[in-house]
């Protein structure tokens, strides 16, 4: 069973329409039973960082999170809320990656939004993708690189596509959507 993560949080349903798309069915939970059973989490989202960890934490599923074992993908929001801390917020995170989240300083349009590359990859997820490929942003805050990053996209300046740790693989990118490269790094996450 694959669980997406609900809380105070848009997007999910594009998550799940990929998964339905690669022919795999998922369900969308805030139960942590369900999230602790499953064989792999997901945890997207479109959002703001303070008020969904106070969702998080208001559900438990802070706590949840942080322990679980299986393999579980951050996206965007994901990504940042499983970081220490972010400006967004002046928020708390739940604290897998060492690495802060900080506002972009609009020395060009912010919101980044739209197709970027990212480079030096180095991580299972991008098995069959090449460098330089191209993915789908929408973010106004960015991860700063950590030792834990596992490819770079520089936009005003270089910050963490993706990061890794133990059975926490995150994206700032959706690779749901992301046409063919998305799709690919979400076969290679199911099949982890």
């Amino acid at each position: 069973m694959i669980a997406i993560i609900k809380y105070n949080a848009g997007n999910i349903s594009s998550v799940q329409n990929a998964l339905e798309r690669l022919g795999y069915s998922s369900i969308v939970t805030d139960e942590p039973k369900l999230i602790q059973q499953a064989e792999k989490v997901i945890f997207p989202g479109v959002g703001e960082a303070s008020s969904a960890m106070k969702y998080l934490k208001e559900k438990g599923l802070d706590e949840v999170i942080k322990n679980l074992k299986q393999p579980v993908l951050g996206i965007c929001l994901g990504q940042q809320l499983l970081c220490q801390f972010s400006e967004e917020g002046d928020t708390t995170c739940l604290g897998i990656f060492e690495a802060n989240v900080k506002k972009f300083e609009p020395k060009l349009k912010v919101p980044h939004m739209g197709w970027n590359n990212i480079s030096g990859l180095n991580s299972e997820l991008y098995n069959g993708i090449s460098n330089e490929e191209d993915f789908y942003f929408v973010h106004s805050y960015y991860t700063e690189i950590c030792q834990e990053t596992t490819a770079v996209c520089n936009y005003i300046l270089p910050f963490s596509a993706s990061m890794q740790k133990d059975n926490f693989y995150v994206t700032q990118f959706h690779p749901e959507k992301s046409s063919n490269a998305g799709e690919q790094l979400l076969l290679n996450f199911l099949k982890l």
